[in-house]
């Protein structure tokens, strides 16, 4: 008998679309057929509903440690299985910063108590802890990240030796965040000799611009091809870097892959006005023009990887001057959505939502039996409904902070189940059970 039957769904998988029952039991997808005659302990109707395989998202920060009243490991997740995100890949820059091998077992430790979903974590690079990346299993953690501009977290690693040495001696891939910190600094410090430390936050993409985010990422590139290093840049934010990266569709063929988020492929710089400080990122949202290049960039597949970089911080932290307000804003319950309003408007199709949300995140990172529909799978997947809306409000905010970036914003999808290596974590608005495994790395 199997667990679960789900019965006349729309598939959405690996470029194809069709009709099929879906069977699981034991936490994997036993069956995928037009049609499954077997009994289940619960069967699902999903006629009129998308089935899809679960968000992988490669880059959060769900602040635990030592950061937890942002967020917690608990009730993030639980905002991501309700976004229909079935694993995610948590960053360092929490406290302590995890860039020891124990820290990060520490990490994963608490993982497997409080998270509703999959997991793993990076490795965080600095100047001085090589021999820690040199020691690292490449199987155990999703890979390393080097700050190559200073965010939340000071981990700023600007040393090019230091820079080299990691690039050469990583054991596994090695994610990047690109802003040239000298070109921030020396922005900074025009706009505060201007305004003082309460610069109007429309500055913020001129003080970390794009010559700072184009410098940065073409040195990462350099790097990476001088040392034949796996080279992963996350966040994209401007035009001029869409020409670093060729338009090779097999993300296997791959060793520099590219990744763009929710909110530079949805807000533009006009929007400071109305949002403030709720939309100030590192790198930082800018012109409507970047947004349509990164946009074409996922479709001409010089974008590899759609995620989030969730990234709370209290409304408190958020109504501070510009200079004490902290860069970052939660995206997981969002995300998915948003990219299926951009399908809705033509942005993107359903496939290409899939392949980079889910299918292109297993490959490049090397999830082990995940983010596909396959049999003998685990399954990890997610049933949406086109037809029900979901406006964004605090009655349904799941986040630790209290609030989205996109409150007051309809839209036209909602998730309605997420299921989490076959059991079913989130059904209709409500959370039902933990599932959260440790992810398996084929490295």
């Amino acid at each position: 008998m199997l667990d679960y039957l789900i019965k006349n769904a729309e598939c959405i998988n690996e470029g194809e679309r069709f009709h099929a029952d879906l069977g699981i039991k034991e936490g994997r997808i036993t069956q995928l057929d037009p049609e499954i005659d077997k009994q289940a302990k619960e069967e699902i109707d999903a006629s009129g509903l998308l089935l899809i395989p679960g968000f992988i998202d490669d880059q959060v920060h769900f602040r635990e440690p030592g950061l937890t009243h942002k967020a917690e490991i608990l009730t993030e997740s639980k905002a991501a299985a309700a976004g229909g995100i079935t694993s995610f890949m948590e960053m360092p820059n929490t406290n302590p910063q995890t860039i020891t091998t124990e820290a990060l077992e520490e990490k994963f430790e608490i993982a497997s108590q409080r998270s509703w979903v999959n997991y793993s974590f990076y490795l965080g690079a600095t100047n001085d802890n090589i021999e820690e990346i040199k020691k690292l299993d490449p199987s155990k953690v999703c890979g390393i990240k080097i700050f190559m501009g200073a965010s939340t977290g000071n981990m700023l690693v600007d040393k090019h030796k230091a820079l080299e040495d990691i690039f050469k001696h990583s054991p596994t891939i090695i994610a990047t965040h690109c802003e040239k910190e000298e070109i921030v600094r020396a922005n900074q410090e025009e706009y505060l000799n201007r305004f003082g430390e309460n610069i109007p936050i429309e500055y913020h993409p001129i003080i970390r611009s794009r010559e700072a985010c184009f410098a940065s990422s073409s040195e990462a590139i350099e790097l990476a091809k001088a040392t034949g290093a796996d080279l992963h840049i996350l966040h994209l934010s401007t035009e001029e870097e869409m020409e670093l990266f060729d338009n090779e569709s097999d993300i296997e063929k791959k060793k520099i892959t590219a990744e763009a988020c929710a909110h530079h492929l949805w807000f533009t710089d006009e929007e400071y006005a109305t949002k403030g400080s709720f939309i100030k990122w590192n790198p930082a949202v800018k012109t409507s023009r970047d947004r349509s290049a990164i946009r074409k960039g996922v479709k001409e597949n010089r974008i590899d990887i759609l995620a989030t970089d969730h990234a709370p911080h209290t409304i408190e932290e958020k109504g501070n001057h510009y200079m004490k307000c902290p860069s970052g804003g939660p995206l997981v319950q969002d995300a998915l959505l948003a990219f299926l309003e951009m399908e809705k408007e033509g942005v993107f199709s359903l496939e290409e939502i899939v392949q980079k949300s889910s299918h292109n995140v297993a490959k490049r990172f090397k999830v082990k039996e995940r983010g596909f529909l396959r049999e003998g799978y685990f399954a990890d997947i997610v049933l949406i409904d086109r037809n029900k809306s979901r406006l964004v409000e605090k009655s349904n905010i799941l986040y630790k902070c209290g609030w989205s970036p996109f409150e007051g914003q309809t839209f036209s999808s909602s998730v309605s189940k997420t299921f989490v290596s076959g059991r079913l974590v989130y059904s209709e608005g409500k959370i039902l059970d933990r599932a959260g495994m440790r992810l398996e790395i084929n490295r």
